[in-house]
C-alpha cells in the first residue's frame, strides 16, 4: 500500500521531503508532482523501479526515460553538452522541457536508446521537485504518468494513491497538476527537432 504524503506547493515540509527522499534511497517507487504533470520516479540504478515503470506505463525498449535534475551542474554529469546546446538548455530551464542528449558514462545502459545512446534530461520550475531533488543529491529517473490506454495524465494525488496504491510506493502531492506533458527537444543530431509539443513554448526552436 503506497504512503501518501501532502505538501504545500510553495514551501513544502522539508521533513515530509526527507523522508521521501530517504525512501527514494531506499529503493521505492513514487508518483510526485511538476511543472507539467504527475511523474513516476525512482533512483537512477533502481532496475527494479525501472522495471516497474516499465511496467505501469506497458513501455518498450525504445522509450527515453528521463534524468529529472536540480540544477545545470547536476545536468551536466550525465549529457554530454556542447557550447550551443549549452545556451539553448540554458535559456529554457528551468522550465517545463525534456531534451534528449547524448549520455556520458554516467547513465546505466538499460536507460539509453538502443541505437542513439541518448537520454531525456530535464530541470523543472517546481517548488515540491527541486525540494525533494535538493534533498536527495542526484537525479530522479522519471517518466509520466501517463497510463495505457489514456489520453491525459492523472491530476489529482489522491486519485493516483487509489489507482497505483499497490504499484507505486509513495505518492507526493502539492496540489492539482497539469494534464499536459514538457514539450521534447531532440538536441542530439545539433538542430533542434520538436519531437513532442507541451507545456513549454516551442517557439524559440521553429
Amino acid at each position: 500500500m503506497a504512503k501518501y504524503y501532502d505538501v504545500h506547493p510553495e514551501n513544502p515540509q522539508q521533513r515530509t521531503i526527507s523522508n521521501v527522499a530517504d525512501m527514494i534511497r531506499s529503493g521505492a517507487l513514487i508518483a510526485y508532482p511538476t511543472d507539467s504533470c504527475f511523474a513516476l520516479g525512482c533512483r537512477l540504478g533502481n532496475r527494479d523501479g525501472i522495471g516497474r515503470i516499465r511496467s505501469i506505463r506497458n513501455l518498450d525498449e525504445r522509450h527515453h526515460f528521463t534524468l529529472v535534475c536540480q540544477n545545470f551542474a547536476q545536468l551536466g554529469q550525465f549529457v554530454h553538452v556542447d557550447k550551443d546546446v549549452f545556451r539553448v538548455i540554458k535559456a529554457a530551464t528551468p522550465g517545463s522541457y525534456t531534451f534528449i542528449l547524448p549520455a556520458t558514462k554516467e547513465v546505466p545502459r538499460q536507460l539509453l536508446h538502443p541505437k542513439k545512446k541518448t537520454v531525456g534530461v530535464r530541470i523543472p520550475d517546481h517548488a515540491a521537485t527541486q525540494a525533494l531533488l535538493a534533498d536527495l543529491g542526484e537525479p530522479l529517473l522519471s517518466s509520466t504518468l501517463l497510463l495505457p490506454d489514456e489520453d491525459e495524465p492523472m491530476t489529482q494525488g489522491w486519485e493516483i494513491k487509489e489507482r497505483l496504491d499497490h504499484v507505486v510506493d509513495a505518492v507526493l502531492d502539492s496540489g492539482d497538476c497539469g494534464t499536459e506533458p514538457t514539450t521534447v527537444i531532440d538536441l542530439s543530431g545539433g538542430e533542434p527537432e520538436i519531437v513532442r509539443r507541451g507545456a513549454g513554448d516551442t517557439a524559440r526552436f521553429e
